[in-house]
């Protein structure tokens, strides 16, 4: 394994990952209304090739 290659793409892929998720949490957070109080959320990240199933689960401040 390049370890290079590899730090690279994982940090291409969580970058996309992070930019893609705030926009959709922005949308539903605009499209349900609500203006105040705690969003919760849960993110699942499966890697079936590798036998990953990670789960994080959190609540954001709409203050």
């Amino acid at each position: 394994m390049d370890d290079e290659k590899f730090n690279m793409s994982m940090r291409k892929f969580l970058k996309q990952v992070g930019v893609t998720s705030q926009q959709q949490i922005e949308k539903a957070v605009r499209d349900s209304g609500k203006s105040s109080g705690t969003v919760a959320v849960k993110v699942v990240l499966s890697g079936p090739d590798v036998g990953l199933e990670h789960t994080v689960e959190g609540e954001i401040d709409l203050g």
